[in-house]
């Protein structure tokens, strides 16, 4: 549970009695491969925060089509947001890749927590803008970069994911069918 109180404290510090409390509103469950955590049409009730392994957030279309929108591995938060944030059903799966070590908050500890310790508010403020920054340069790189740079860029943000998710996750979450990918991926490996 350290990892949690150190993502938390990197933004605001916590007394060891926050600490003592934050832990008594989370869960620590563990979750093998191919476990959703969450389904579309679903009213998100829990946020997560990533201790080992790797979960995803995608959607399907109606061509049934996956479309990967995030990937989140240790020390990483996710959740359908919308859904969470307005109690509206969501359009998200949220499913776990690689057996995973998960802290679970739902929606009303997480609003006991900002009335009990107010700092959480703004911890969990910062963390909103920060992916909310990420998704918009998602797509801003969406629209403008080649599949290749959008490749690279995925590299980077996630170095120790090629190895362990599936290619066809990768295309998808580059925004490219897998075939496409293979093919790039094998003319990038020759120059």
């Amino acid at each position: 549970m350290a990892l949690i109180l150190d993502n938390i404290s990197k933004i605001t510090p916590l007394t060891d009695s926050e600490k003592e409390f934050i832990l008594s509103k989370t869960e620590v469950k563990e979750f093998k491969a191919k476990t959703l955590l969450h389904s579309a049409g679903e009213i998100c009730k829990h946020s997560y925060f990533v201790n080992s392994g790797i979960v995803r957030s995608f959607n399907i279309n109606d061509h049934i089509v996956e479309h990967v929108l995030h990937f989140a591995c240790e020390g990483w938060w996710i959740g359908d947001m919308y859904s969470l944030l307005s109690q509206k059903p969501g359009n998200l799966f949220i499913e776990v890749l690689e057996d995973a070590e998960v802290v679970v908050l739902s929606k009303e500890n997480q609003e006991i927590l900002y009335h009990e310790i107010p700092k959480l508010e703004r911890f969990f403020r910062i963390l909103m803008e920060k992916s909310l920054v990420a998704h918009q340069e998602r797509l801003m790189d969406n629209l403008s970069l080649s599949a290749e740079e959008r490749f690279e860029k995925f590299c980077n943000r996630y170095p120790g994911l090629i190895l362990k998710v599936p290619q066809k996750q990768i295309a998808s979450y580059i925004g490219v069918t897998p075939e496409f990918f293979s093919k790039m991926k094998s003319k990038m490996l020759r120059k």
